[in-house]
């Protein structure tokens, strides 16, 4: 039906599901917490940037999130727009970085407008602003932390987090980026909020974190896509990495050890024992394939 099976993506050369994936949902709940997400994260992101450049960010994310998934869950399938989410977040603290210097920016001049308007004299100094940008980042990083350490838990794929993450984290550097407050009241004729020309339309740290994540971005994709294809299991090179995704407690167990099945087939009967579990299944199939036969191994020992 379109879930993150990567044998199939693998071995049948079905990479759309790294991208149908993140239409599926396990469940009216599952479908409806991530709704939920979408609608309080969407919200502000759509009003400040358009449903164009977020809907690429969640697209790009959630791509990113398979991509990672795939790499390290190879015994199981997968199906959520957790990814894509996480995406959005990390566009969100992206975009708070890279635009860092603009929000204090538009906050003296709405302050200025304010006491234009009341006749007072209000003082503050660049440390309220500096407070101000910190407690949203803080805010952020707080939520990014909660969140990930919620997919610790077991049947979490928090590798999709982790991955939809990153590639908005870095998404965020390149489509959200803003131009200078000054460089835009340059150009609308502001009267009185600069006294000398602006010639370029972004600070020179923008640039730096543009460029920076745009490679970070093509190269971490294309060698990604690559090594799926090429069947490397990110797991034989990372002993630990398990962990970021489900942590054993004496309340539940991780079954991270792949998903293998014994084979005993006689003319149209195909005999299947779960190495994990030792249960076992005969089914009535004439010449399956090696496809056919992981996903009735998945089936038996999930």
């Amino acid at each position: 039906m379109g879930a993150l099976d990567v044998s199939k993506v693998v071995h049948g050369r079905q990479g759309w599901r790294l991208i149908t994936c993140m239409w599926l949902h396990a469940g009216v709940v599952h479908l409806l917490i991530n709704m939920l997400g979408l609608l309080f994260i969407g919200i502000r992101l759509e009003q400040e940037f358009g449903f164009v450049r977020v809907g690429l960010v969640y697209l790009v994310s959630g791509l990113g999130g398979s991509l990672m998934s795939a790499l390290f869950i190879r015994s199981s399938i997968s199906v959520g727009a957790s990814g894509a989410l996480f995406g959005l977040i990390g566009s969100m603290l992206s975009e708070l970085i890279t635009n860092w210097s603009l929000y204090a920016n538009k906050v003296c001049i709405s302050l200025s407008i304010v006491v234009l308007h009341s006749g007072r004299f209000v003082h503050l100094n660049g440390t309220t602003f500096f407070i101000f940008q910190v407690s949203a980042l803080l805010t952020l990083v707080l939520m990014i932390v909660v969140n990930l350490a919620l997919g610790i838990l077991p049947r979490v794929d928090n590798f999709a987090h982790i991955g939809g993450l990153i590639s908005g984290f870095f998404l965020g550097f390149v489509i959200f980026i803003r131009p200078q407050v000054a460089w835009l009241n340059q150009r609308r004729g502001t009267p009185g909020q600069q006294t000398s020309p602006v010639k370029r339309k972004h600070k020179t740290y923008q640039y730096i974190l543009w460029l920076a994540a745009a490679i970070a971005l093509i190269v971490g994709f294309a060698v990604a896509t690559v090594l799926l294809f090429r069947g490397y299991n990110a797991n034989e090179h990372c002993s630990w990495c398990h962990y970021l995704s489900c942590v054993p407690t004496k309340r539940w167990k991780c079954n991270s050890s792949p998903t293998l099945c014994t084979e005993i087939q006689r003319e149209n009967t195909l005999n299947l024992i779960c190495e994990g579990t030792n249960k076992n299944a005969t089914y009535i199939i004439g010449d399956p394939t090696q496809d056919k036969i992981n996903d009735l191994c998945n089936q038996l020992c999930s």
